[in-house]
């Protein structure tokens, strides 16, 4: 395992992880919001402070305003964000946190989508994962990768009805002024495999269940893949200028009209088209961003 991987860093903190760690790891219908555990929370702003340098920044918080009043005054918000490392999440909590009152308000209110995986995987995954206010889902690939007939059966069955529970959550939670955070690629980029910048067709379902939407991009990594990628504990650690960056607050409704504007009414899956745009903005923005990142 290499040196500098999360394991070999960060080896001396899972002890006192697991003693405050409180999450369960089976999810069911009844643990599906997992609010954020606030002394864990500690430790990884301590992560993020030693492994984002000190030019690392929240870009257009003047747009993350103008979001924080839209879901304060009741509407119901989703913020659509690239995924690069399992530091993503604490990244923009830790940036939100110092960019001045907004964004620390901003943040008190983001409760993140996750997918099973980070709960019931590893438990010191787990922990990392429990800093932070979550709705956990079941996630379509996570059951079509799935072979015994008999498992797929039961499985599917369970996945209903989390994910029902889970939408119920996801309503409570936004009529409370807080927003969603969603990774629409359902997965992180993987170096070399394009299919996982492909976001997911169930992202456009978030969407039109929503009124106000912030896409936010992310330029940099601390925390990078390792040969073993399936192995979450041993990507690698690598200090980074992180720049992440907040789009114009969209209307839901109009992003979808103009999706289709973009990719054409004769498009077959419209569900897919709506997903394949905010994705295609989401890479714009990164490639902006990045011009002059490491000057």
């Amino acid at each position: 395992m290499d040196p500098n991987s999360l394991f070999n860093r960060y080896q001396h903190l899972f002890p006192e992880l697991k003693r405050l760690s409180r999450a369960e790891n089976r999810i069911t219908e009844e643990n599906v919001f997992q609010p954020a555990n606030t002394g864990i929370r500690a430790i990884m702003d301590k992560l993020c402070g030693e492994n984002m340098t000190k030019e690392s920044e929240f870009r257009n918080l003047d747009h993350a305003a103008d979001f924080l009043d839209k879901i304060k005054n009741g509407k119901r918000g989703i913020i659509l964000m690239e995924h690069y490392s399992n530091f993503d999440l604490p990244g923009i909590m830790y940036l939100l946190g110092k960019a001045g009152p907004v964004g620390e308000e901003l943040s008190k209110r983001i409760i993140a989508v996750a997918g099973m995986k980070l709960n019931e995987d590893d438990p010191l995954v787990s922990a990392f994962a429990e800093a932070y206010s979550r709705i956990i889902i079941y996630p379509s690939r996570s059951l079509a990768s799935i072979k015994d007939p008999e498992t797929y059966k039961r499985e599917e069955k369970r996945s209903r009805v989390i994910n029902l529970a889970s939408m119920r959550a996801l309503d409570r939670i936004r009529k409370e002024g807080n927003a969603v955070l969603v990774f629409p690629a359902g997965t992180r980029y993987r170096p070399g495999k394009p299919e996982t910048k492909r976001g997911v067709r169930e992202i456009n379902s978030y969407i039109r269940i929503s009124d106000v939407m912030m896409l936010v991009s992310i330029n940099g990594n601390c925390l990078r893949f390792s040969d073993t990628p399936e192995n979450m504990i041993s990507d690698v650690v690598c200090p980074d200028r992180i720049i992440m960056t907040a789009s114009p607050v969209y209307d839901c409704r109009a992003f979808r009209d103009e999706a289709v504007e973009w990719g054409g009414s004769d498009t077959e899956d419209k569900k897919q088209l709506v997903v394949d745009y905010v994705m295609h903005q989401l890479e714009k923005m990164h490639e902006e961003n990045e011009v002059g990142r490491l000057n």
